[in-house]
């Protein structure tokens, strides 16, 4: 009942005049930051935080969460219309969203991203509000072995549905780590696969490889093909359409927010997990890789709650879990204010104001964004070569604003034509893109929990959580062969 009163006086501050100018400033500002590749919520938030010098407090986080929500939406609208994901987010929306483009669907797949994120950040938002204590003190018995338990879950959900086959999965994903490997050990500083360039020591940034493998590789591959527009199609959501996707909806927040909350989190391995989940459930499966809607649907949702499970470690341990998290917590020490178990109590109006807002920013998000679904889908009617040439411009503009090297320019080629390849030989995407992500990490991990078991293999189950996990995988890898006793054993008791 307390958090429910403060709450109410947290709206009490996020609804005045002007800090509702600021909210939707940030959310105006975040998607069309987020439609931009390589500048994603973190850089959106970092550039604009000198500007906020001279305001108050509670308002400069009321804009920089509608910053952070509009980015993740403006992240995916590139990612669906052009197969150019904004941010790391926003990867999974290209893999289903980008084929009902195609199809003369765009318009319905960002209006089931836009009410996703809406109901995703909504439900998210709510957890948050009931569940912050309870999750952070679960967030803080986590530890190494059972990261990578989780990370390894990942990678064989994804690379066990996606492609032709499991051993094309693989290999995509080996192509991933592979990258991922690039650049300093972070542990004993050791170079590995950087071929003594030293511009290559801090590795191959995400955002870089996400664009070259979708961006450039479509637009290489699809290169070869005609120059007829993409037609645009109807511009609402069918009742079909809301009927397939109600559920993943209402899922994608379950799934989304307790990753957001805990360390290393964020909103990768939710998405890829929620995507896994979806294409489980559906009765549609032979939609998938070729538009199905549930596909776009579950990941926003779960991208947008954990978006909202990164303000508990970070409201409440001072612990950031993303790159955005990070920023937004040297804001608050800009002014003197830090994040952690007393800060509740400390700073009531900034905090409820904040959570307030985000369910401000949710309705602000899906006002503008809503009603400009089928504005954006007309960039499909533009001729293939002009739209593919403007791709390939904003992906290198994108990609040099990484880092600002021009070996970013090559290394974006040089990843576009290993897209272009595994095109060409029927390699699924993502798995490279999660290998690449979360791959640096596992490493990371299993060295840590290693570490601690004094190199003893058995340091890896020695949690209930992690044995869980494992479990879970096992039962993922056994499924094909247990499925397929079951069809031999059911045609003979036919027989």
């Amino acid at each position: 009942m307390n958090a429910l009163n403060s709450l109410m006086d947290g709206f009490g501050t996020a609804l005045t005049p002007v800090n509702l100018l600021w909210a939707a400033l940030g959310v105006l500002l975040g998607t069309a930051i987020g439609v931009l590749p390589g500048i994603g919520p973190a850089m959106a938030v970092a550039l604009l935080l000198p500007v906020t010098y001279g305001l108050d407090p509670v308002a400069a986080f009321i804009m920089f969460a509608g910053i952070y929500y509009g980015a993740m939406f403006g992240g995916s609208t590139t990612s669906i219309l052009l197969n150019t994901p904004g941010e790391s987010a926003a990867v999974v929306a290209a893999m289903e969203g980008n084929p009902m483009a195609k199809a003369g669907r765009g318009a319905q797949a960002l209006a089931a991203a836009a009410i996703g994120h809406f109901a995703g950040g909504m439900i998210g938002t709510i957890l948050l509000v009931a569940l912050a204590p309870t999750v952070a003190d679960l967030a803080v018995d986590i530890g190494a072995p059972d990261y990578f338990a989780i990370m390894v879950l990942a990678f064989i959900a994804v690379t066990s549905v996606l492609g032709s086959s499991r051993v094309r999965g693989l290999a995509s994903l080996l192509i991933g780590l592979t990258i991922g490997l690039v650049g300093l050990d972070q542990m004993t500083g050791q170079q590995r696969l950087t071929f003594g360039s030293l511009q290559l020591a801090d590795g191959v940034d995400v955002v870089i490889v996400a664009v070259g493998l979708f961006a450039i590789g479509e637009a290489l591959w699809v290169g070869r093909g005609g120059a007829e527009p993409i037609p645009v199609g109807r511009p609402w959501l069918g009742r079909a359409d809301v009927k397939r996707t109600w559920k993943s909806w209402l899922r994608g927040p379950f799934i989304g927010f307790p990753f957001g909350a805990i360390p290393a989190g964020g909103a990768e391995i939710p998405t890829f997990l929620s995507y896994v989940t979806e294409k489980r459930l559906s009765k549609h499966k032979d939609e998938w890789g070729k538009g199905a809607i549930e596909g776009v649907a579950g990941p926003e949702s779960a991208a947008s709650a954990s978006a909202a499970g990164t303000l508990v470690s970070m409201l409440t341990l001072g612990l950031p879990t993303t790159a955005v998290a990070a920023v937004m917590l040297a804001a608050f020490q800009q002014y003197g204010i830090q994040p952690g178990p007393l800060l509740f109590e400390r700073e009531p109006e900034l905090v409820w104001g904040l959570i307030a807002s985000l369910f401000v920013g949710m309705v602000l998000l899906l006002a503008l964004n809503l009603p400009l679904a089928p504005v954006w889908a007309k960039l499909l009617r533009i001729p293939r070569p002009y739209l593919y040439a403007g791709i390939m411009f904003f992906a290198a503009v994108g990609a040099y604003a990484v880092g600002g090297e021009v070996v970013d320019l090559v290394i974006l080629l040089v990843i576009g034509l290993i897209g272009f390849g595994m095109r060409r030989y029927g390699l699924p995407i993502l798995p490279a893109v999660i290998g690449v992500i979360l791959g640096p990490n596992a490493e990371q991990q299993l060295r840590r929990a290693l570490q601690i078991s004094d190199g003893s293999v058995s340091g890896l189950v020695d949690t209930p959580f992690s044995v869980t996990v494992y479990a879970v995988i096992a039962l993922l890898l056994a499924w094909p062969l247990i499925k397929r006793l079951v069809v031999r054993g059911r045609s003979r008791t036919d027989a």
